[in-house]
């Protein structure tokens, strides 16, 4: 499944993704961990976390400041020598994350829970609103460092950084990822 950069995923191969999973990328007490709502197909057709063209987190990460250079997803193992990790509320693949069941996020939100008790990371981010709420059963929650925690780890919830998400521009999207690095960084 992994790829060059170069690599373009073929319709046939797309279609062949749908329903796959890719791993995780986590180790233990990670400054943040990312969580996506799932993987999407060109996710699943390289291997890599938002591999989509178009999808903004990796350049958010990058205008944020969480990493020194814009990263492409076939580098994204780079991002744990910073602290930094990938997983997702739903394993499964899918061409939309409304595709996924409000049983498949909540059973997800509880595996999350289990992996964050189990890899102790500083923050658990989750990029997405409607997918934390549904998860999580919180349906007031907005944006921003959460109340509850995990255990030790702190709860942030950023936008999804989809480029179907149209309620927020790269700009608007890297100002909200700043702040979670700003409240995290050492000293």
């Amino acid at each position: 499944m992994a790829h060059s950069a170069a690599y373009r995923p073929t319709p046939a191969d797309l279609a062949a993704a749908k329903d796959r999973t890719i791993p995780d990328l986590v180790a233990p007490d990670l400054r943040v961990l990312f969580c996506g709502i799932n993987p999407g197909l060109w996710s699943g057709a390289t291997g890599h976390h938002f591999a989509r063209p178009g999808n903004r987190f990796w350049p958010a990460l990058f205008r944020s400041g969480f990493t020194p250079r814009l990263f492409r997803p076939d580098e994204q193992k780079e991002l744990l020598a910073l602290g930094l990790g990938i997983t997702n509320v739903a394993a499964r693949t899918t061409a939309k994350a409304d595709e996924l069941t409000a049983a498949e996020l909540r059973d997800g939100g509880r595996a999350l829970a289990e992996r964050v008790r189990h890899y102790r990371p500083r923050v658990l981010a989750v990029l997405g609103l409607g997918a934390y709420r549904t998860a999580f059963g919180r349906p007031r929650t907005t944006v921003g460092r959460q109340a509850e925690t995990l255990g030790a780890t702190e709860i942030w919830v950023l936008p999804n950084p989809s480029g179907l998400n149209a309620h927020y521009t790269l700009d608007a999207l890297a100002a909200e990822f700043r702040i979670l690095r700003e409240a995290t960084e050492p000293g």
